[in-house]
């Protein structure tokens, strides 16, 4: 019998997301619609463990919040309801693509074994993006990730200056959670821009810089850093206009690049994106190719451009793989929330958002997000919760 392996590199939010209802749904399905071909998934991830990033501005404000061990889960406990002939776990970055061959070099995390080659079918990019900072993402094991957060959990206490470069939500939450929990450390935000939170509209980025002014936090416009180096315990940053500071912690929270590095350039956008041809159905710029999250060219790099993609970017693949045998099932379109939404806590007890262009009073950030940044959805995301029911 024929094998058609459809592989998702990625498991983050949307790789998780999109594995669980393919192996819930879409391979059941296509099973009955073609009876002479078998279908697996493959899941490639860079890490063996879940890192619930959205946490980080707490997780490395204090190990007595949020212990660590709630926000980085084995992966592979989340699949263990799937047999072996239709799931494959394998651990290893992306390394290159080869279209022709239809073939993926994964090289091993951990560098203790040699590449292997993973042929694909059908490829659903869902690898996300990183930051300069291993603080927002796992670069590779997420031990790593864990060293760098309890670095800085150890380092705090005795920190007389800090200095946060990045004015969008990590850069402002970990300033309003260092800010809360130490009042005595001079904290600087530096926005590199006029304005905080510039996805959101003025007044919300306003709301925010006076919810950090009233913690202590002394927000800066119009400068960036330009390079750091370290000597011992602090670190100097050059500025963008010529001069210099020196501080106790240094955090680089300016921002994000696509994990696409090892894809044809021929699919990506001038900023390396994965070109989605039709943002209704997230396929992708070769035919059995698809993107989802962060990576995807569509994206706005909202939690919202996952959650509302997962079932329409699986139907579509049904009704590809099936064809003639869909039996007249079409695929669900991905509509996008172009409307501001976005929760941005400033400490543990509120902060600033807007939800469907609603802005919305600080309780409301604290009751969704702020009071415990959502750990206790970590096991569903991990479990494929959301995506029991088609």
């Amino acid at each position: 019998m024929a094998v058609h392996n459809i592989v998702v590199i990625g498991a983050s939010y949307a790789g998780l997301g999109t594995a669980h209802y393919l192996l819930r749904h879409t391979i059941p399905a296509l099973e009955k619609a073609n009876s002479t071909t078998k279908y697996k998934l493959t899941l490639i991830s860079a890490a063996t463990h879940f890192y619930h990033k959205i946490g980080a501005p707490r997780f490395l404000a204090s190990p007595d919040l949020i212990p660590l061990s709630k926000a980085f889960l084995p992966i592979s406990d989340g699949f263990k309801r799937y047999d072996e002939d239709h799931f494959e776990l394998v651990i290893g970055i992306a390394t290159a693509l080869d279209e022709g061959k239809t073939t993926i070099t994964v090289s091993d995390t951990y560098e203790s074994a040699s590449p292997r080659t993973v042929t694909y079918s059908t490829i659903v990019l869902a690898t996300g993006s990183s930051s300069e900072s291993p603080l927002w993402s796992i670069p590779g094991s997420h031990e790593d990730t864990i060293a760098s957060l309890k670095a800085m959990q150890s380092a705090l206490p005795n920190a007389k200056t800090v200095l946060i470069a990045g004015g969008g939500p990590a850069g402002i939450e970990t300033a309003g959670e260092i800010a809360s929990l130490f009042p005595q450390i001079d904290i600087t935000l530096l926005s590199g821009g006029d304005r905080l939170l510039t996805r959101l509209r003025p007044a919300i980025g306003a709301a925010a810089e006076s919810q950090a002014s009233a913690l202590g936090v002394k927000v800066v416009h119009n400068l960036k850093v330009t390079s750091t180096s370290r000597i011992g315990s602090q670190t100097t940053a050059a500025l963008s206009d010529g001069t210099s500071r020196t501080v106790g912690i240094y955090v680089d929270a300016t921002g994000v690049r696509p994990n696409s590095a090892f894809l044809p350039r021929s699919w990506l956008t001038e900023k390396g994106y994965v070109i989605t041809k039709d943002n209704t159905s997230l396929r992708g710029p070769a035919d059995g190719v698809y993107a989802i999250g962060d990576v995807a060219g569509y994206s706005l790099g909202g939690a919202l451009d996952i959650i509302d993609a997962v079932r329409p970017l699986c139907s579509t693949i049904f009704a590809d793989l099936a064809g003639p045998n869909a039996g007249g099932v079409k695929p669900q379109r991905f509509k996008q929330t172009v409307t501001e939404t976005q929760l941005i806590p400033i400490g543990p007890k509120g902060g600033v958002g807007s939800v469907f262009g609603w802005q919305v009073p600080s309780f409301v950030v604290w009751a969704i997000k702020s009071r415990d940044y959502m750990i206790g959805k970590v096991p569903g995301t991990v479990n494929g919760d959301s995506y029991v029911k088609a």
